[in-house]
């Protein structure tokens, strides 16, 4: 079988050397014609809230503190 192909191949380079020529073409005509929103948004957009208050516990802090100032900053844009 793969045999039969190389065979196939070099007896008909003309032919594989268009074919393979016709495809390059043809994949550098989609690659041009992506719409701009193929590419992916590389905006970072991460805020890190680290709250401390001595005296309380973590559970404490993470349900009167920071969950709440997450919620806000959820709101805000950007």
């Amino acid at each position: 079988m793969i045999r039969a192909a190389v065979d196939f191949a070099l007896k008909n380079r003309f032919l594989v050397l268009a074919m393979a020529l016709l495809l390059f073409v043809w994949g550098a005509i989609s690659f041009h014609q992506l719409p701009v929103e193929a590419y992916p948004d590389v905006a970072n957009n991460y805020v890190e809230v680290i709250t401390q208050w001595a005296g309380i516990s973590a559970e404490q802090i993470e349900q009167q503190v920071t969950i709440p100032l997450e919620i806000v900053m959820n709101g805000i844009p950007g």
